[in-house]
């Protein structure tokens, strides 16, 4: 993916290869009200690839995977999974929301949401069997979770329910892994757990998109990275994207020139 700096007319990159991309947006539109949280955003994601969705606070980066996802209705645009329409293509997506957009009350215990991640595969009446169970046991064990199974998910600390949810999103065996901040106020311990497991996947020829804030570690997790303030900024290789250019027009002044440098001398 060759580095490309959005226009501000938000010109569409070329059309080819989009039919192998795992995930392809096309003029995406999204309003709160009057204001437009996401405008005329184009995104190609490379298959077998980690790519970091990043940019400042409110710069639209949950609200455009949430749109990819039809979680949130756009007023324009159009997503393609696999080179195909959104709704053909759902089973072959596995999406780990935030944190504070689940109801940790809910009285359900950890083996019961990981066996959630298997709905589409037994169905709303399907009967439960014991290699159902030995699948969401063994997700469980990739995230170091395996002996909280019987546990209610409200009595985990927020790394734990993280990791349980990254193992219901690991049980659906999809193809394209979306995740919104998965490393957002979670231990050290659990970071690299969930690193890992995403490694893992791409290692496996997996395809991962992450919403993600923390740019320091951009450069040692991810391949690529989508740069986004509203309007696309930049797409492309870490090596080749994540400069102090493209920082500087997706944060403006909120990153210091000290700040830029550091970084961007880490990707290489």
């Amino acid at each position: 993916m060759t580095l490309e700096l959005a226009s501000n007319q938000g010109q569409a990159p070329a059309e080819k290869g989009l039919e192998h991309s795992p995930l392809a947006i096309r003029g995406l539109t999204v309003t709160y009200g009057q204001k437009p949280a996401v405008f005329s955003v184009d995104m190609t994601v490379e298959p077998g690839k980690m790519t970091a969705i990043i940019g400042p606070n409110g710069a639209g980066k949950s609200t455009t995977l949430k749109a990819a996802l039809g979680i949130i209705k756009p007023v324009s645009g159009q997503v393609q999974v696999f080179g195909k329409p959104l709704e053909d293509q759902r089973a072959r997506i596995a999406y780990v929301p935030q944190r504070a957009s689940v109801d940790w009350d809910f009285p359900t215990r950890v083996i019961d949401v990981v066996l959630m991640g298997l709905y589409r595969e037994l169905g709303l009446l399907g009967r439960l069997r014991n290699r159902h169970k030995a699948r969401a046991m063994e997700c469980l064990n990739r995230v170091g979770m395996h002996d909280f199974s019987d546990r209610q998910i409200g009595q985990l600390s927020g790394g734990q329910q993280q990791r349980v949810f990254l193992a219901r999103a690991l049980a659906q065996e999809a193809d394209l892994y979306l995740l919104d901040e998965p490393f957002a106020g979670v231990d050290a311990a659990t970071e690299k757990a969930i690193i890992n497991v995403l490694k893992s996947l791409r290692k496996s020829g997996k395809t991962v998109v992450v919403v993600h804030h923390d740019l320091a570690t951009v450069p040692e997790y991810f391949d690529n990275v989508f740069l986004i303030n509203t309007r696309k900024v930049a797409e492309g290789s870490v090596a080749t994207t994540f400069t102090a250019e493209t920082l500087q027009a997706a944060y403006g002044g909120r990153l210091a020139t000290a700040q830029v440098d550091q970084l961007t001398l880490a990707a290489g």
